[in-house]
């Protein structure tokens, strides 16, 4: 996974996967999302990034573990 940030455009990229784009959805003004040919989410773009992430020039990377249930 990549995170990208712009600041000459403010926008906020995720890459999850590095492969062409075959569709994209806005969800929400400013919200889009990419897939592959499979269907599968390749990124996840904000625009206005500034107006939605606290600071979007820093990044903070947490792996957690499920607690297995007895």
């Amino acid at each position: 996974m990549k995170v990208i940030y712009d600041p000459d455009t403010d926008t906020l990229n995720l890459l999850f996967r590095d492969e062409p784009v075959a569709e994209s959805d806005e969800l929400r003004e400013g919200l889009i999302i990419d897939y592959g040919k499979d269907g599968r989410i390749i990124s996840l773009e904000v625009l206005d990034a500034s107006q939605h992430v606290t600071e979007p020039q820093g990044i903070a990377y947490e792996v957690t573990r499920r607690q297995k249930v007895p």
